[in-house]
């Protein structure tokens, strides 16, 4: 189901989409976790998004950039979607390995950069990656765009 990937890109949290659709935000957890949800929550959520209940139902989705919705997202939040991260199922972990990594090889690299100079820059270019990840995993908290349960329930909190 791609309630997720929408309320993503209406920039909208689980918290938010549950206020507007008269639903807990416990039953949007579940359904985003691949509870299967009532016909009458599904309309609910459908009235809510302003899409058909079959759209709902589907299992991919692509976002419309030509939409109202995809313009107003924030530059960093369309990168995301046309790398295609949200549907590779992103896990919160996953974000913050690729972070520690970056940090570690690229404060390395920027030592031995004392002796040799591309080895400066290589720690430079991996120091900006963990930047960039940790901008992302602020991201995925803020918008609650995470598939792993540890990542699900955090949203603002920061993890190093």
């Amino acid at each position: 189901m791609i309630l997720k990937q929408i309320r993503l890109s209406r920039l909208l949290s689980q918290e938010q989409l549950a206020q507007m659709s008269g639903l807990s935000a416990r039953t949007i957890q579940r359904i985003e976790s691949g509870h299967s949800p009532s016909l009458e929550s599904l309309k609910c959520l459908a009235s809510v998004l302003e899409v058909d209940v079959t759209t709902l139902t589907q299992e991919k989705f692509e976002m419309d950039k030509k939409s109202d919705s995809y313009q107003q997202l924030p530059a960093s939040l369309k990168w995301l979607f046309v790398l295609n991260f949200f549907s590779m199922t992103p896990t919160r972990k996953s974000a913050v390995n690729v972070e520690l990594i970056s940090h570690l090889f690229g404060f390395m690299f920027c030592a031995l950069g004392l002796l040799s100079e591309p080895a400066l820059v290589g720690g430079l270019i991996l120091l900006s990656n963990a930047y960039l990840f940790r901008l992302h995993i602020w991201l995925g908290d803020k918008y609650g765009a995470w598939y792993d349960k540890a990542g699900a329930g955090i949203q603002g909190s920061n993890v190093i």
